[in-house]
């Protein structure tokens, strides 16, 4: 990454002001315009993959999907393929949501989706070749088998779950349009952000993109390439991932999903994995690389834990991993360096010379050498007020006992003190926010990123994910585009920082 200081926001495609009950590729125009007539450079979203399990987009169905919910359904229509009375009937069912509905989306949209494809004239000659590309050869046949199988493919008929030859062309020409449905998906899906991708390079954003270190089990990644993973022999998982004991749960976290067989990656030259990492690059101008500390020595359960409280450290892949990206694709990475952070990981990123993540939600605990407190932070950093994964700044705020805010006031204060920044907190701590965006727009880190939530000063109700939990998470969803108030705010403090 170009050490050019820049200022950032992250917001999730899902939680964009959506119309037909979450956040599209459509409502990204209007949101991409506004960051970049406030200045910010650089917008960061979340894996734009195809949800499954928990809505999670850290758990998906394939790795290198597009989410079927992000779905332009306008130009959907524009394109004939969706009635007005249809896309005016979805508007009005949708009109007082407040947040994402996954149950009703899950319902809806697929059904909406299917009747545009049943439109859809698919031996259309820019489609015939797409499907002939083969991209998404293994995830078509995937979602296939998962409509007439059900289930999770360890439990689908022995030649389809061992990817027999002559029972997946028979899948293929038998459900034949059922696959064409899931290839029409990705087809609509990568055409749609192609042209949104352009169009935020025209305004000066760039887009950095999350990639999870791991892929769900039940994903047609593991099914395609079962030997890069620690399964048995009837292709179920042996270890799992997870993380022990740590600021976000007392039990640890219990991901589940299969850790990789780095031997068998090593044997073919990580070649996997480096195709995996230059889509990646290829999809967004930067890319996260989320538990980075997994690439150094990675966590592992047995896979009938109950929790991850009794896990193993195993040695990763390390830089070793990187060793065919070029120099100019390895400045377009960052790594998600929280967590369990030792001396091997440190190491890590100096060798790859990534930049690694400042939160300043951890910054003050009182202990003069965080690495988080905003003096702390180098230039080679991205320094961000929270995560998706952690509490607002308002939130964290609200939740303080009396004794523990004056305790965190004190120690804020010193860091505003201490970097000449002069705003006031307030009496009951309604200044906090935008104080930790000025104190992230101030530090020398070169990427300075605001989650959406707390530009917008907003409580715990509107966080995104509390890691360990299940069914509450992923639903936030702004209820209308960046006031002119907050993009004046915003432009301001740019430019004040030299953002």
């Amino acid at each position: 990454m170009k050490k050019i200081r820049k200022a950032g926001v992250l917001c999730h495609i899902s939680s964009l002001p959506g119309k037909y009950g979450v956040g599209s590729l459509g409502e990204a125009y209007p949101f991409a315009a506004k960051l970049a007539k406030c200045g910010v450079k650089i917008w960061q979203i979340l894996p734009l993959v195809q949800t499954g399990y928990c809505d999670s987009p850290y758990q998906s169905v394939a790795c290198d999907s597009g989410n079927p919910y992000f779905i332009d359904l306008d130009e959907l229509g524009k394109m004939g393929l969706l009635k007005r009375r249809e896309l005016k009937s979805l508007r009005k069912r949708y009109k007082k949501s407040q947040e994402v509905d996954y149950a009703a989306l899950y319902e809806e949209r697929y059904a909406t989706l299917r009747l545009a494809f049943s439109r859809f004239h698919f031996d259309d000659g820019d489609f015939r070749a797409f499907v002939k590309k083969g991209r998404f050869e293994d995830y078509a046949l995937f979602m296939a088998a998962k409509t007439v199988y059900g289930g999770s493919f360890c439990d689908w008929e022995e030649p389809i779950k061992y990817r027999d030859a002559d029972a997946l062309e028979r899948l293929r020409t038998e459900h034949h349009e059922e696959y064409l449905f899931w290839q029409f998906l990705q087809y609509v899906f990568w055409q749609q952000w192609e042209k949104l991708k352009a169009a935020c390079r025209r305004l000066g954003v760039s887009v950095v993109g999350d990639i999870p270190l791991y892929v769900a089990y039940d994903s047609a990644d593991v099914w395609a390439h079962p030997a890069l993973f620690k399964l048995d022999e009837d292709l179920r998982p042996t270890k799992v991932a997870g993380v022990p004991p740590d600021y976000f749960s007392e039990s640890g976290q219990l991901w589940g999903n299969p850790v990789y067989d780095w031997k068998a990656h090593r044997e073919e030259h990580y070649a996997w994995w480096t195709n995996r990492l230059r889509r990646a690059l290829s999809t967004y101008d930067l890319v996260r690389i989320d538990h980075f500390r997994g690439i150094d020595r990675y966590y592992e359960v047995d896979a009938d834990a109950e929790t991850a409280a009794r896990g193993v450290w195993q040695e990763g892949p390390g830089a070793e991993l990187f060793a065919a990206l070029a120099p100019e694709e390895r400045q377009s990475v960052i790594a998600e360096d929280l967590g369990v952070i030792d001396d091997g990981v440190r190491a890590l990123l100096k060798k790859t010379g990534f930049p690694g993540m400042k939160v300043l939600l951890f910054a003050f605990d009182g202990d003069e050498e965080n690495e988080y407190l905003p003096k702390n932070i180098g230039l080679n950093s991205v320094v961000y007020t929270g995560t998706h994964d952690n509490d607002t700044v308002k939130g964290y705020i609200d939740s303080l006992s009396a004794e523990e805010y004056i305790l965190f006031r004190s120690r804020v204060a010193q860091a505003l003190e201490e970097e000449g920044i002069i705003t006031n907190l307030g009496s009951k701590g309604e200044g906090f926010p935008e104080a930790f965006v000025r104190l992230a727009f101030a530090s020398k880190a070169a990427l300075s990123v605001i989650p959406v939530q707390d530009l917008l000063a907003l409580g715990n109700a509107a966080r995104m994910n509390v890691p360990g939990t299940q069914g509450t998470n992923w639903k936030f969803m702004l209820k209308k585009q960046l006031s002119a108030r907050t993009r004046a705010r915003l432009k301001k403090m740019i430019k004040i920082y030299r953002r």
